[in-house]
């Protein structure tokens, strides 16, 4: 048995792997494309089957598309949608700007597996009948959207949800653990160590806010602009139909684009929807930070907190330990704002008058800041977070011999001789308290209420 077989397009003749589902202008990618190895991931499959299923169901409903065409156009697009046929898929991302060649790619796998259904009975063409009131200029952005709106949904919202969850049990558990705050990389007046973990939890929120927003902008599709954005060679009522049928199977919100020349030319709801992931590892970034920070040591760094041993940490010094579940999240982040860079470049300088041509790489690229997003949240609260512990001996220690607490001295002693206590303390590495006691400066009743720390993180009560 020959290795190939030869398939014909309007170019001419193409050899094509004998086992293949696809067909020539497949294959004429894959030779004009040997760029990265890195196809379309599995959620964009999976949206291209979904569209081809709900146009093939629409054009059956407006009486385009013979109902024995019809049933296995559908159970091919099926199995695209199930992951059955992913293997046919080896397109790479770096690929033509519209994301034309994976567009047929989709509609010659349906075409291809709906004749092997029909058991060479039927002769399905990919663009006649599978890519019918249909283009690749509005197909793909639509595939886009309804998978990264997919992702943000189902991973990245109900991760940054279990994040936050965790974030507010620390809370809880210390919020009576009085430590020295920082600001400037110096010390600064007393806080909680629940307080600064609400600091934190709160920023996850935010983060499941920004989330949101990033699902809204993307509920917006533009399939039945065809070409340009006017829709031509699509029958009347097509988009709203298709566009139905796609929110009840992801059960998504969708509505249909309020100007289809925009949702094909720009592709401004993948830019702000990727900045709205870029800030979510913004936040990432801070809260690791001050994690590895704060539990640094153990015995020279600060060590006010002590992160979960998951691995040892060094092949040369014997029984060290580092925050990598942390650094894991860093790295993730500079991955996240590297993607959102290419995605700002390409919403900028690959849109041109009606069509965007870099949406296959933004397409890669937010897809996986979701993805990255999604599952380091779900590692961090799981193998990090979940198991902190405040190294409550050492907080006390740095609590006590914090010279910022004066501050609440300087009310009723004037901040001059307040400022001299403190640099009296420094210099002789005396506590506050006993320089205060032993000058005299407030009765020690006062002193013992003013100095309280505690007292201190509350101010108002």
């Amino acid at each position: 048995m020959s290795e190939f077989r030869i398939e014909k397009d309007s170019m001419g003749e193409m050899k094509v792997p004998a086992d293949a589902y696809y067909a020539s202008q497949t294959q004429r990618a894959v030779e004009n494309f040997p760029i990265s190895g890195i196809t379309i991931g599995r959620s964009m499959i999976k949206a291209l089957g979904t569209i081809k299923r709900s146009a093939a169901d629409t054009n059956l409903e407006l009486g385009l598309l013979k109902p024995e065409l019809h049933r296995v156009i559908v159970a091919a697009a099926e199995e695209v949608e199930s992951g059955k046929l992913d293997i046919h898929f080896p397109i790479d991302v770096f690929q033509t700007g519209s994301g034309t060649s994976s567009n047929m790619n989709a509609n010659e796998v349906i075409a291809f597996r709906a004749r092997e259904l029909s058991k060479g009975e039927l002769q399905v063409h990919p663009n006649d009948h599978v890519n019918m009131s249909q283009s690749s200029n509005d197909v793909i952005p639509t595939a886009i959207h309804i998978a990264a709106a997919s992702a943000i949904s189902s991973q990245l919202i109900p991760a940054l949800t279990e994040l936050k969850a965790a974030l507010d049990v620390k809370v809880k558990d210390f919020a009576l653990i009085v430590k020295t705050g920082r600001t400037h990389l110096m010390d600064a007046t007393p806080i909680t160590l629940g307080q600064e973990f609400s600091g934190y939890a709160s920023q996850v929120g935010h983060s499941l806010g920004r989330a949101k927003i990033a699902l809204k902008e993307l509920l917006e599709l533009p399939l039945g602009g065809t070409a340009v954005g006017t829709g031509v060679n699509t029958p009347q009522g097509f988009s709203a139909r298709v566009i139905e049928k796609l929110a009840k199977t992801t059960g998504l919100a969708f509505f249909e684009a309020e100007n289809h020349f925009e949702a094909q030319a720009a592709k401004d709801s993948l830019v702000q929807a990727s900045g709205c992931l870029k800030t979510i590892a913004v936040s990432f970034s801070k809260i690791g930070n001050d994690l590895r920070w704060l539990g640094s040591g153990p015995r020279c760094g600060i060590g006010e907190l002590l992160l979960p041993e998951v691995q040892p940490g060094s092949s040369i010094m014997p029984a060290k330990v580092n925050p990598v579940i942390i650094e894991s999240l860093l790295m993730v982040v500079a991955q996240v704002i590297g993607n959102d860079a290419t995605i700002c470049f390409g919403g900028s300088v690959g849109s041109s008058f009606e069509l965007n041509v870099m949406m296959p790489v933004m397409a890669h690229n937010l897809l996986q800041s979701i993805e990255l997003l999604s599952t380091t949240a779900i590692n961090f609260s799981r193998k990090c977070i979940v198991d902190i512990k405040a190294n409550e001996k050492r907080i006390a220690e740095l609590a006590e011999a914090n010279i910022s607490v004066v501050t609440s001295l300087a009310p009723k002693i004037g901040y001059d001789q307040a400022a001299k206590l403190a640099k009296e303390a420094y210099e002789t590495g005396e506590s506050l308290r006993e320089i205060a006691e032993r000058k005299k400066v407030l009765p020690k009743a006062d002193l013992d209420r003013i100095l309280d720390l505690l007292s201190m993180t509350k101010p108002g009560l």
